[in-house]
C-alpha cells in the first residue's frame, strides 16, 4: 500500500503512537498527573528519551506540562482532554495483549 493510499489523519495518529514508549507514557499518565521522576521510575526508559517523548506529546496537545512556581520548582505532567481521549485505545490494546500475547513473548 502506498502512503498516499492511507488516510492522512490515520497516518498521523500512527506516527504519534508508533514512537517507542509513547503508549506506555500515556498509559502511565492515565493514573493522573505525575512528576517527571515518577514517570521515569515507572518505565525502563532513559531520562533523555522520556524528556523527548514528553515534549513531542506536549507539542501534539496530548500532554500538559505545568510549572509550579515553588522552591524548588515543581513540574507536573498530565493528559489533556485530547490525551484522555486515548484511554479507550490504550485499554483496548491492553485487553488485546492480554488475550493474544503470551507472557514469554513480552521479553525483548
Amino acid at each position: 500500500m502506498k502512503a498516499t493510499d492511507l488516510c492522512p489523519r490515520l497516518q498521523k495518529s500512527m506516527d504519534i503512537m508508533g514512537k517507542r514508549w509513547t503508549g506506555l507514557i500515556i498509559y502511565q499518565l492515565l493514573h493522573g498527573p505525575q512528576r517527571f521522576s515518577t514517570i521515569e521510575a515507572s518505565l525502563p526508559v532513559s531520562g533523555r528519551l522520556l524528556s523527548e517523548r514528553l515534549k513531542d506529546l506536549e507539542q501534539e496537545g496530548i500532554v500538559l506540562r505545568e510549572v509550579f512556581p515553588e522552591t524548588p520548582v515543581r513540574i507536573q505532567y498530565s493528559l489533556t482532554e485530547k490525551g484522555r481521549a486515548l484511554e479507550s485505545v490504550i485499554r483496548d490494546l491492553q485487553q488485546w495483549s492480554e488475550d493474544w500475547i503470551e507472557p514469554g513473548e513480552c521479553q525483548s
